[in-house]
């Protein structure tokens, strides 16, 4: 079985994180789609909150599970039998560190393969941080969010 973990922060998810997602779906037979926790990062929206959204937004697909780690991810990868992690470039800045990311999870996850997907253009401007920004600047993030996210 293809097992694949789509990692990351998803403070919040965005419009741009779902498309990678479903567009890597028909390359594993599961993904794990897992909150990893850095207990030194301050996030916008509680952990439970993230963990909903992400089970709102991917609840009609057999095929995606929700979890969350702390840790390595290489180490959540071998602990649960995934082989592969999916990442989403956006830009040349995106593909630096992935790549030497990607390497170093090679050498600790035991041949863990990382698999990049190019981000479509209308999606290369969207990042967590940024939409965090217009969240705290009381604008509207709506078209950067999946519509099961609402805030409040």
């Amino acid at each position: 079985m293809k097992i694949a973990v789509f990692p990351g922060s998803f403070d919040p998810i965005t419009t741009g994180h779902v498309k990678i997602v479903k567009r890597a779906l028909p390359l594993f037979d599961k993904i794990v789609v897992a909150i990893g926790i850095n207990s030194q990062k301050q996030y916008l929206f509680d952990l439970e909150q993230r963990m909903r959204w992400l089970e709102r937004v991917f609840a009609d697909e057999p095929k995606i599970s929700i979890d969350s780690f702390e840790g390595l991810t290489a180490h959540f990868c071998n602990k649960i039998g995934a082989r592969y992690l999916i990442r989403g470039l956006r830009n040349a800045s995106d593909f630096d560190y992935e790549k030497t990311i990607s390497q170093l999870n090679h050498i600790v996850g035991k041949e863990l393969e990382t698999v990049f997907l190019i981000s479509e253009p209308e999606y290369s401007h969207i990042s967590s941080t940024i939409v965090r920004e217009i969240i705290k600047g009381k604008g509207d993030a709506s078209p950067f969010l999946p519509m099961e996210v609402v805030l409040k």
